[in-house]
């Protein structure tokens, strides 16, 4: 059964101590936040055999935290994720369904959270979303076809709550 796993990245520096957005990468507080959610999702048995990563430094330090714990899996980062629509998301997640079960999508707001958004709408469980969609969360949703009209929301994993 198809699965997609969203990260929102975890907690960046702020954009006035970075050179540009595209460089800022995680402080000591977002490492942790990063290695809490890869344990929360391998507790939860939440297995990635391809991770879709916007290839900005602090979403690609985000899944370095998170990769090992997650079992290592193949991983991209295609230019057209930085700062990606939830539609653009959508189908990049859908194409890469078609060809690996389990994967994961890390990327930034309001893109991500948008889309998780969306996905639980269509799960029946919007209200179980947690506001903002903040920096390391995860959710899981599985579906019967790599298309995700009709998704299942398994898990939701908030290091803010």
């Amino acid at each position: 059964m198809p699965r997609l796993i969203l990260v929102r990245h975890a907690k960046a520096v702020d954009r006035m101590d970075a050179d540009d957005d595209f460089e800022r990468g995680l402080t000591p507080r977002g490492r942790y936040d990063a290695a809490d959610t890869a344990d929360a999702l391998h507790n939860a048995r939440v297995s990635v055999s391809l991770a879709l990563v916007s290839p900005s430094q602090r979403t690609l330090q985000t899944f370095i935290a998170m990769r090992d714990v997650l079992g290592s899996p193949a991983f991209e980062d295609p230019m057209a994720l930085y700062h990606a629509s939830p539609d653009m998301l959508l189908r990049a997640a859908t194409e890469a369904l078609e060809r690996a079960e389990a994967v994961m999508l890390v990327g930034h707001n309001p893109g991500i959270g948008v889309l998780a958004q969306n996905l639980a709408e269509r799960a029946g469980r919007l209200q179980d979303m947690p506001d903002g969609y903040p920096t390391s969360a995860a959710t899981v949703f599985s579906s019967a076809t790599p298309s995700l009209e009709h998704p299942t929301l398994d898990l939701i994993v908030n290091p803010k709550a």
